[in-house]
């Protein structure tokens, strides 16, 4: 488990940070071609849909940001409201709810915690525990946003959950399922570089790890949650494209 009190983990990771600044600065946004939804689940209640990497969740700020998955699902379903993201680069399972007031319940069972969202990653490095927590308080990297960084003084608690699913050794990386029980912005992506392990494919925190791979190997894998109208018990799983 890495806790709080290791405060000589900050420098590590600001060091490592500044990372491709310039060239992410630079870099268009090319949404990937509309080929339609990979639509898991629709009822008259809410929508699970399967993001692909590279496409923002919601717009972006400019008219060249204006598509994304919420509008792309929009135009299907006009009355589709986002509940929670993902990252750009990460792929996998979202879930929308379709009307205002299913926008309310569903966004009272994330902020109760009663939905179980797991992530599959592919990180550089053989991770030597099976599983752990990483407890690490996180904040804005005000002047590197939308960086974020591990605070011990002002950062709010942020909890992961790991268990190692594979290791390979001929390529130096592991295959690790994360389970987020808070959803700070960018937390799994630096809770794993916290532990010296970053994904593959991150341009943000990933140092030398971000050559690794064309896209961040991070994919939201399994959902499940309570049906707010019928109470049946959902569950969802995609698998990861990489």
């Amino acid at each position: 488990m890495v806790g709080s009190g290791n405060a000589g983990l900050t420098g590590i990771l600001i060091a490592a940070w500044p990372y491709r600044i310039e060239r992410e600065a630079m870099t268009a946004y090319i949404p990937p071609p509309d080929c339609g939804l990979d639509l898991i689940h629709a009822d008259d209640s809410l929508i699970v849909v399967d993001k692909p990497a590279g496409l923002l969740s919601v717009p972006g700020r400019g008219a060249d940001k204006a598509d994304c998955l919420a509008s792309r699902v929009q135009a299907v379903f006009p009355d589709a409201l986002t509940v929670h993201r993902l990252d750009m680069s990460t792929s996998g399972l979202i879930l929308l709810a379709r009307g205002e007031a299913m926008h309310r319940a569903l966004s009272i069972c994330f902020q109760e915690r009663q939905v179980d969202k797991r992530y599959v990653a592919v990180v550089d490095g053989l991770l030597a525990e099976e599983s752990g927590e990483i407890d690490l308080p996180l904040i804005c990297d005000w002047p590197n946003r939308p960086r974020q960084k591990v605070d011990f003084e002002i950062g709010k608690r942020s909890l992961t959950r790991f268990r190692r699913l594979k290791i390979n050794p001929a390529n130096d990386t592991t295959v690790v399922e994360l389970e987020p029980i808070t959803g700070r912005s960018h937390q799994l992506r630096v809770h794993l570089a916290s532990l010296g392990h970053p994904i593959l494919g991150d341009d943000l925190y990933g140092g030398e790890a971000f050559a690794k791979a064309e896209r961040l190997l991070l994919h939201a894998m399994d959902l499940a949650f309570v049906h707010p109208v019928s109470g049946a018990a959902l569950s969802f799983h995609s698998e990861p494209p990489f």
